[in-house]
């Protein structure tokens, strides 16, 4: 199955640990993806004229250098994609709660109004009614980040309830089907699971694969990846339908990271991208439930502005 990599999400991938890319790299992946080189300078022209990268040097010779801003806009949020792991271990288990927010922000300041159902419905929140969101995730945290950022705070009601009822459905499971497009994200795992699954085959005998390939695969498994988890919500698996598809599309992603990861030679032992998701297959999950806030953010490919901005 072919996967579309957009070229800016590309460019992001072959960070490597001193924060550059290198564009003889940049330039022969994006190739076997079938992207142009016009494709690829128009990209990283639009990348610098954004203060996301300084370019040092021309052409495949070139070396592109992130700055801070591109460093925060882009790391994979590691404490999002960690929960997801400890949920189909079963360690993040559900206590019942419902977690809701309200608002009623002044038409003088609908553009804060518009950015903060941006940001709810981004952290995975359900709209129940006009200014009315619910979450089965404790993220008052985060909401509370985006509407003090905004200046909306004393606009913003928040409510905690093991009590909630939807016309005459009280029961959890049908609760959430009913406020959460579950086919829809299921159809997305499903997808990355068609990916992976050819993909790990190919990684599973090595000698195979060359440098560049192996890189093109582990940029095209980010790219799937992304797109499932930017729409999750992060539901407690008591509240799904099992077997969930995005517990066995995570967990065949993780193995295709890991030997990847395995595999990195000289060349490409230092791209970001192996050790930010090669990471994700070892995180620690068999010592403790986890009992920590989950950190709702997600991947950094179409976050709202507070917390990164991203174009295609």
């Amino acid at each position: 199955m072919d996967v579309h990599v957009p070229t800016r999400m590309l460019v992001e991938a072959l960070i490597r640990t001193d924060l550059t890319v290198d564009a003889g790299d940049l330039y022969a992946t994006a190739n076997l993806l079938g992207m142009n080189d016009q494709q690829v300078r128009l990209c990283v022209k639009r990348l610098v004229a954004e203060g996301r990268f300084l370019q040092e040097g021309r052409g495949r010779k070139a070396i592109l250098r992130a700055t801070s801003s591109a460093e925060r806009a882009i790391s994979l949020d590691v404490e999002s994609v960690t929960h997801a792991f400890h949920q189909d271990a079963g360690l993040a288990p559900w206590d019942g709660a419902w977690h809701l927010v309200g608002f009623a922000v002044p038409e003088s300041a609908r553009p804060a109004r518009d950015a903060l159902r941006t940001a709810l419905t981004f952290l995975g929140g359900a709209a129940i009614h006009g200014g009315l969101y619910l979450s089965a995730n404790p993220w008052e945290p985060y909401v509370e980040e985006h509407a003090r950022r905004l200046d909306i705070l004393d606009h913003v009601t928040f409510l905690t309830t093991r009590d909630l009822r939807r016309g005459e459905e009280t029961d959890p499971v049908a609760l959430t089907r009913a406020m959460w497009p579950l086919d829809e994200i299921a159809e997305r795992y499903d997808r990355l699971a068609a990916v992976a699954e050819p993909r790990l085959a190919l990684i599973e005998d090595p000698a195979a694969l060359s440098g560049t390939r192996r890189l093109t695969i582990a940029v095209e498994l980010a790219a799937e990846f992304t797109r499932a988890m930017e729409a999750d919500p992060l539901l407690p698996p008591e509240l799904l339908p099992q077997p969930w598809p995005g517990a066995r599309a995570r967990a065949l992603t993780a193995r295709c990271w890991s030997l990847l990861e395995e595999q990195s030679g000289q060349e490409d032992s230092g791209i970001r991208l192996f050790r930010l998701y090669g990471g994700i297959s070892r995180h620690d999950t068999s010592t403790t439930t986890s009992t920590d806030p989950v950190r709702l953010t997600r991947p950094a490919k179409d976050r709202p502005e507070s917390i990164a901005t991203s174009g295609g």
